[in-house]
């Protein structure tokens, strides 16, 4: 490896940066914007999360192909930038493209088109780091990368949310657009690669075919939840028609049998993708259970986000939505990453399991806050309290990750954990969203804390599993 200069820190982490604003703006901001003007506002929520869904799911493919074909890339511009570069020129296309959507399934298809660009460039981008960067100077490069990924948080509130706030949408497009193309210039003007002479051994068939697995494995668990949700709901239902009445029993039975879907999805989903990825999903017990606890708690921090402005736009009625989630993103962005620097030094000492669990359930206090809201400070003191968890739980759980997958096959082990992460974004947000609609119609404005309150359950989860999780002896200090 080429010895590094003071700047590449920078460069081989700055197309971070432009991925973060783009998830940072598009998925809490713009996209919600625009699908309500395209869709009846009774079922808004169910189109956008029809959309988040669709789109994780080719996220899901996408990724890990881009990844694996740059690996083996000889191009002479070297491995990662030929990717890095087509796949930000096509996102900033795409991205602008959204400013010419003029029905809900135009910007459908863009949305898709556009997740297709950008996880060619994210899955080329995470090899940048172990090609080229020495192991004893990967934590810092690591530590930028961790900056440049929370920094848009913060960024965005006073940049795209204002412009979006203002009404100026397409100004906003326009500055992620540019957002892209700048961050790759840097990125291929600054990276050095030398290329490959010949590529590795072996093919992609069948990494691909078990990515495919993977994603089956997750469509299995979603089935046998449907059946579990089903019959939960239906006793639920039954068990309070008596004091509730049919019309509140329903209800009743639809919420309860919504949370055993989203919950069982996971637990059944990762299963499955761990028994298809390993072969034998018992005698991983401990990191199949892990990643349990991190498709949990991410589905509901992810889906929280995704609903954010419509919550704030249909329960509190705030004038400027878009600029209020924006200044919400920042405060929780802030405390996430003071928490994951924190976090990270704690997690040495505490223990990462007991610092996983207090994550969760931090939260969960600060998401059920948000069901109890009323007023802009509560919903405040609600983000402060969820980024303090999310930051924690990001650095204490990824290293327990570390300590409980296989040295010799951790980019495997670590690779099935991606594919079920984006899986359970699929089902937080592509259920939640129509739960949200069918209690919003019985209930102007409820649907938001159904789901919420839903969410809040899923992180109070994610600690209680950890029970099942064995950490080795030697990973603590």
């Amino acid at each position: 490896m080429k010895p590094l200069r003071w700047y590449d820190y920078l460069t081989f982490n700055v197309y971070w940066f432009a991925l973060s604003m783009g998830s940072g703006s598009l998925t809490p901001i713009i996209m919600p914007l625009l699908v309500q003007q395209f869709v009846d506002p009774a079922m808004k929520n169910t189109f956008y999360g029809a959309l988040r869904a669709a789109g994780l799911a080719v996220a899901i493919l996408v990724q890990p192909a881009a990844g694996l074909l740059s690996d083996r890339s000889t191009s002479r511009y070297g491995r990662r930038r030929p990717y890095i570069a087509v796949g930000a020129l096509l996102s900033a296309l795409f991205v602008a493209a959204i400013a010419l959507a003029r029905s809900y399934w135009a910007l459908f298809f863009i949305g898709l088109v556009l997740q297709f660009a950008s996880n060619i460039a994210h899955g080329a981008l995470q090899g940048i780091i172990p090609d080229l960067v020495p192991e004893d100077e990967r934590g810092k490069a690591s530590a930028f990368k961790s900056v440049l990924d929370l920094a848009p948080t913060i960024v965005v509130a006073f940049t795209i949310a204002r412009m979006a706030g203002q009404g100026q949408i397409s100004l906003a497009i326009l500055t992620l657009s540019a957002t892209y193309v700048a961050a790759m210039l840097i990125t291929v003007a600054g990276v050095r690669e030398t290329p490959l002479a010949v590529p590795p051994p072996g093919s992609v068939r069948e990494p691909l075919l078990r990515t495919l697995g993977l994603l089956l494995g997750m469509g299995a668990g979603a089935a046998v939840a449907a059946v579990a949700a089903v019959i939960v709901g239906g006793l639920a239902a039954l068990l309070t028609r008596a004091a509730a009445g049919p019309e509140r029993a329903g209800l009743v039975g639809v919420g309860v049998g919504g949370m055993v879907g989203i919950v069982v999805t996971i637990i059944a989903g990762v299963w499955a993708a761990v028994h298809l990825g390993t072969g034998d999903a018992r005698k991983h017990r401990s990191f199949a259970w892990w990643v349990v606890n991190r498709l949990l708690f991410m589905a509901a921090v992810g889906s929280i986000l995704s609903f954010a402005l419509y919550f704030l736009q249909d329960v509190l009625h705030l004038p400027n939505p878009a600029q209020v989630t924006g200044q919400l993103q920042a405060i929780a962005g802030l405390l996430t990453l003071v928490s994951a620097l924190v976090s990270g030094y704690l997690a040495d000492r505490l223990g990462r399991v007991s610092l996983t669990f207090a994550a969760g359930l931090i939260a969960a206090a600060g998401t059920f806050v948000l069901v109890l809201a009323g007023n802009l400070p509560m919903v405040l003191l609600a983000g402060c309290l969820i980024g303090l968890g999310t930051g924690t739980f990001y650095s204490a759980s990824w290293a327990l990750g570390t300590d409980l997958v296989p040295p010799e096959e951790a980019g495997r082990f670590l690779g099935i954990q991606n594919v079920a992460g984006a899986g359970a974004g699929i089902v937080g947000a592509g259920l939640g969203g129509r739960l949200a609609d069918y209690f919003n119609a019985a209930t102007p404005g409820s649907g938001y804390l159904v789901i919420f309150a839903i969410y809040g359950v899923c992180f109070i989860l994610s600690s209680v599993v950890l029970s099942r999780v064995r950490q080795p002896a030697v990973s603590t200090v």
